[in-house]
């Protein structure tokens, strides 16, 4: 169930080189990961999954945040997790930062982790660059223990900034195989419904980004 499917060695083949300067040039333009971490708020030694950990630049901030709470990334990545794990070390929360390489479509969490479901669960930018971008959604609620929440940012439609931006910013995003999910809010609306859970869902920066999260019910 946590193969790596084939898929990877795409995402490899786009961040091998472009890992050594990811952070310094996303800070631009992959806006309210900031916000999505401050939402975040684990309880007193929680658990926190990040879906598509990158170079675990979230990973490092949620654990600062957050000193009490245990951290775990996944990326389909192997070039990705190189850097993920530099960062992890550099910033000195390696003991409690815990990274796996995983299909987010299909990992099983208690066998990579130990861990079957955790307090909190995140996806930062990379469902627009998970082709099968649904079924990750429904493989993460099933990560998300009684009472936890699953949180979401990623690109908007742009729909009130002017149309030559949006026009642009979608045709310079295809270049990396970053594809934003029009129909978002509406899977996580589904899926909250499903597992009568709480959803809180919004635009940031003139539809820019979306942002949410889905709260379920205690056991």
């Amino acid at each position: 169930m946590s193969s790596v499917p084939a898929n990877a060695s795409v995402m490899d083949s786009i961040y091998r080189h472009q890992r050594h300067i990811y952070d310094l040039t996303r800070r631009y333009y992959l806006l309210g990961r900031n916000d999505l971490i401050a939402a975040l708020r684990p309880p007193a030694g929680g658990t926190v999954l990040e879906i598509g950990c990158g170079t675990a630049r979230n990973l490092v901030l949620t654990a600062k945040r957050y000193p009490d709470a245990r951290l775990f990334g996944i990326d389909i990545s192997a070039e990705m997790l190189k850097s993920a794990t530099a960062t992890v070390s550099n910033n000195r929360v390696d003991r409690r930062v815990s990274l796996a390489q995983g299909d987010a479509t299909r990992f099983d969490a208690a066998e990579l982790f130990g861990i079957a479901r955790f307090d909190r669960v995140f996806f930062s930018y990379s469902l627009s660059m998970i082709p099968g971008w649904e079924a990750a959604l429904h493989q993460a609620i099933r990560c998300v223990a009684p009472g936890g929440e699953l949180h979401v940012v990623d690109f908007g439609q742009q729909t009130a900034l002017p149309r030559w931006f949006g026009k642009g910013l979608k045709a310079w995003l295809a270049r990396f195989h970053v594809t934003p999910r029009e129909n978002l809010g509406d899977a996580m609306a589904a899926i909250a419904k499903t597992t009568h859970g709480e959803l809180h869902f919004s635009t940031l920066y003139r539809d820019y980004a979306r942002i949410g999260h889905i709260r379920l019910p205690s056991a």
